[in-house]
């Protein structure tokens, strides 16, 4: 059986510990952490793959409903909140489930469920992923097909992405968001390393204080994903990497 490895995002630690239990109990789920801000989690979700994280709302300093742009697309977002008035906005971020407090065990299952159906058909696409050499999309009312290959980078800009090719003057503007696209692309060969962009890590030549340099284009490591990039950087250099604190 898939075990859903699991975190819990809530400032309210009695609520927290109601969703910790839950998990705990349940067969197919797997406890990895419990965090009082979004902030706190930020590093853990980036690199204990986190497949669902259970998510409070009405948080300070940084709400669920922001933090929840900035999870991986190889995650997904269970809300739990006391406010039912976010319900549109958790499902424009793409929550498997938006569950209101206070959360009975019964609620808490089905949610699970919903999980469970979600990383099975999930791992089934990342394994066809990883063997994909073109993608195609819809840009200008034609369809047009992509060797993955070609991609150096792409750039999120709300809801249409640009697809910077290698030997392309033109980028490919398509109506689609990020988190769409990566997960059709080859977790392999594709790092996330800003909000707003994907690179191709086979196409990188040269890094620079945090950016990436395409020829005159210089794409930013954001904080969120530094921990990410650097990791990469560490297992396939053979010089210490530089990774600044200051952003871009």
């Amino acid at each position: 059986m898939i075990t859903i490895r699991c975190c819990v995002i809530d400032d309210e630690p009695l609520a927290a510990q109601l969703i910790a239990a839950y998990i705990e109990k349940t067969p197919f789920m797997e406890l990895v952490g419990v965090y009082s801000s979004a902030q706190d989690a930020i590093k853990p979700i980036l690199d204990e793959n986190i497949d669902v994280v259970f998510l409070d709302i009405n948080m300070p300093q940084l709400n669920g409903i922001e933090f929840a742009k900035i999870v991986p697309s190889r995650s997904r977002v269970i809300f739990t909140t006391a406010y039912d008035n976010y319900a549109i906005q958790g499902f424009k971020v793409n929550a498997l489930d938006y569950l209101m407090k206070p959360i009975s065990y019964e609620e808490f299952v089905g949610a699970a469920n919903k999980a469970l159906q979600w990383a099975e058909l999930s791992r089934q696409a990342s394994a066809q992923a990883d063997n994909r050499e073109y993608i195609i999309v819809k840009s200008e009312y034609k369809l047009i097909q992509i060797a993955v290959n070609d991609i150096l980078y792409i750039e999120g800009l709300k809801d249409y992405v640009k697809i910077y090719l290698e030997k392309e003057q033109k980028c490919i503007m398509t109506l689609m968001s990020m988190k769409v696209l990566e997960r059709h692309l080859p977790m392999s060969k594709f790092l996330r390393v800003h909000r707003s962009y994907i690179v191709n890590t086979s196409k990188i030549k040269v890094v620079e204080r945090n950016r990436i340099v395409f020829g005159s284009q210089y794409i930013p490591v954001s904080e969120s994903y530094k921990q990410a990039f650097a990791d990469y950087i560490s297992t396939h250099s053979i010089a210490p990497a530089i990774i600044h604190d200051d952003e871009n």
